[in-house]
């Protein structure tokens, strides 16, 4: 096993790679997150040292102690963004600037290190030169996951003094089975995601966690996914149990929750609002009830919606289920704005539209 001296980083070629007739059987079907590339990044934080100890080496288990700070107080946090072949061979990363900043807001929420932004990107970096073989192509990408989680071996509720930031890498197909075209959602009435002064703006597994009863209720009722109303009032449409969402009305304009910090800042979020507003539309980042929704189904006042994030990109939503009743949103199909911006974000991620200066990151 040959190491290298990389940088700041030690880096320990795996002597388990997966073979490369293996691997491109892998990547006919990925799907989403059951297949992982064959190394991963390790970082480690102590109080008074700092971060320490960078390598690249094999992915393999971490052995942790029944003790361990993150198994009782659940001091965690993660991102999630994608690498992407281009046509010209190379790779590149979609605004991880971003990733980066979202990050270190939800390790302070969290009581966590903030970590360098320079040193976070090159530990993606890292990860992607050397495990570059995994990205799938065609409209595959390789979905990275940067975490970071308490790893120091106590009992007392304080913030850790020691953390493991780590990058594990999947490659990644169609987020949704089937590849539909649209989602259903079903709203959910009994649970809501987040509360005003919560971490429901802070990127932490606790957050999903919370949300997996409502998830498995929409799946009974036969829906894709859940949509999270506001905590407060049970009125206000926030966002889907991982996605933000968008209307589009019979003007032409976009309509989306507000931040406020009950609603994760999506990158994909603000980028679809950046392009939108690029082309003219007009974006109201303004409150929007459940029965408004409902209602302006009915009228033909909303003609499409769509969720949007990382790993779904931008999906259109169709039918919409609740205790009250269903409805369709527009033709229950998407639609040409829907497309359009989809097109359009999909283009700049894989270099074949020219987006705004510094959005893609070449490798």
């Amino acid at each position: 096993m040959t190491v290298q001296q990389a940088s700041r980083f030690v880096v320990t070629p795996s002597s388990k790679a997966v073979a490369a007739d293996a691997r491109a059987v892998l990547l006919e079907d990925p799907g989403f997150g059951r297949i992982f590339t064959d190394h991963m990044v390790t970082i480690r934080w102590s109080e008074g040292k700092g971060w320490h100890s960078h390598s690249v080496g094999p992915r393999e288990p971490f052995t942790l102690d029944p003790a361990c700070a993150v198994l009782h107080y659940a001091q965690e946090i993660f991102e999630g963004m994608k690498a992407y072949r281009l046509s010209d061979g190379s790779t590149a990363l979609f605004r991880p600037e971003e990733n980066a900043r979202r990050f270190n807001e939800s390790a302070e929420r969290m009581a966590m290190p903030v970590i360098p932004e320079d040193l976070f990107l090159e530990a993606i970096e890292e990860l992607v030169r050397i495990d570059a073989d995994w990205i799938p192509g065609g409209e595959g990408s390789l979905y990275l996951r940067p975490f970071m989680f308490a790893s120091e071996t106590f009992l007392g509720v304080r913030p850790a003094a020691e953390y493991i930031f780590c990058v594990i890498a999947s490659p990644a197909g169609a987020y949704f089975k089937g590849g539909k075209k649209a989602v259903s959602l079903w709203v959910s009435e009994h649970y809501t995601r987040a509360g005003r002064g919560g971490t429901g703006a802070a990127k932490c597994g606790g957050n999903y966690a919370a949300s997996l009863i409502a998830q498995a209720e929409a799946s009974k009722h036969g829906c894709d996914q859940v949509v999270f109303l506001d905590s407060a009032e049970n009125k206000w449409v926030e966002e889907l149990g991982g996605m933000n969402v968008f209307f589009v009305m019979a003007d032409g304009s976009l309509v989306t929750p507000p931040l406020g910090g009950t609603i994760l800042p999506g990158i994909t979020r603000n980028s679809i609002i950046t392009l939108a507003r690029a082309q003219g539309m007009t974006v109201r980042e303004e409150p929007y009830s459940f029965e408004q929704w409902r209602a302006d189904s009915a009228s033909g006042n909303l003609r499409e919606a769509f969720a949007c994030g990382t790993a779904a990109v931008v999906t259109a939503i169709g039918e919409v289920k609740s205790v009250k009743g269903d409805f369709t949103v527009g033709n229950g199909d998407g639609g040409l704005v829907t497309e359009t911006l989809r097109n359009a974000l999909v283009g700049i991620q894989r270099g074949t539209v020219e987006g705004p200066a510094g959005w893609l990151r070449r490798i």
